[in-house]
């Protein structure tokens, strides 16, 4: 399978025309008429993945993070991104990325949340006027939950070291909206969509005042909202081609730690 076919699996699933304005999704590094040795499947592209790629033999990083948002003047050593940049090309590995477009298509990383937490009757929270995609989703639980019961399902099913949260409402959490990563702009569209709890990757601290028992706000980070990323896009590649080698990595990209 040649690498160009690799990644037009990946935007038949999630077309690039998905990603948001400022996005830079798609082919990031390298040429894709070669065939696909194998495929690194990753969060975030670092010197440590690319290592992994080459261990692996692997020609293809797919990750969910661009490792290119702004456009180089140099490629030397200075930073992260240079370095990557010279390792990937010394090491004829393609480097590709699946974002804000992966984030934005039916049945994408936002669904993949929503699977994990059981929530039923999914549908987009900021549909595109188009219909085809959109921008978080909110569904609805099995039962009711009380706010620290959904909690603490929500650390055990993301392994969350530390959960941030507003005060919690007297009222049971039946119905969720959630977008992973950075999420917080759709904050309004989760009470206006009457949403009893939003949980989202990372919020800003002053979002946080004034709704206290009107909507549980939720943030477990921005790694732990996405970390089941890789096995989505290896769900979808193995659909397309079973015989493609597909290598989950074993690294953990997460810059943040917690003490």
């Amino acid at each position: 399978m040649k690498i160009k076919e690799v990644a037009e699996a990946l935007e038949r699933f999630a077309p690039l025309p998905l990603q948001e304005s400022y996005d830079n999704a798609g082919l990031q590094i390298g040429l894709t008429d070669a065939d696909a040795s194998g495929v690194l499947l990753c969060l975030d592209v670092t010197e440590e993945i690319i290592e992994e790629a080459e261990r692996e033999g692997c020609n293809l990083i797919i990750a969910h993070h661009p490792l290119l948002f702004r456009g180089l003047k140099c490629i030397a050593d200075r930073n992260i991104v240079e370095r990557c940049v010279r390792r990937a090309i010394l090491a004829g590995i393609t480097i590709y990325a699946a974002h804000t477009n992966l984030d934005n298509a039916e049945g994408g990383v936002n669904f993949a949340i929503a699977e994990r937490l059981g929530l039923q009757q999914v549908h987009f929270l900021q549909p595109l006027p188009n219909g085809q995609g959109g921008s978080g989703i909110i569904g609805e639980l099995p039962q009711e939950l009380n706010p620290m019961e959904f909690l603490l399902q929500v650390k055990k099913v993301f392994h969350v070291d530390a959960l941030q949260h507003n005060a919690l409402p007297t009222r049971p959490i039946k119905r969720v909206a959630l977008c992973g990563g950075s999420g917080d702009f759709l904050l309004s569209d989760a009470i206006s969509n009457r949403a009893d709890a939003f949980l989202t990757g990372e919020m800003g601290y002053h979002q946080f005042f004034g709704y206290d028992n009107q909507i549980l706000i939720a943030a477990l980070g921005h790694y732990q909202s996405e970390q089941f990323t890789v096995q989505l896009m290896a769900r979808i590649l193995r659909t397309a081609n079973p015989d493609l080698r597909i290598v989950e990595t074993k690294v953990n990209t997460n810059p943040i730690h917690y003490l």
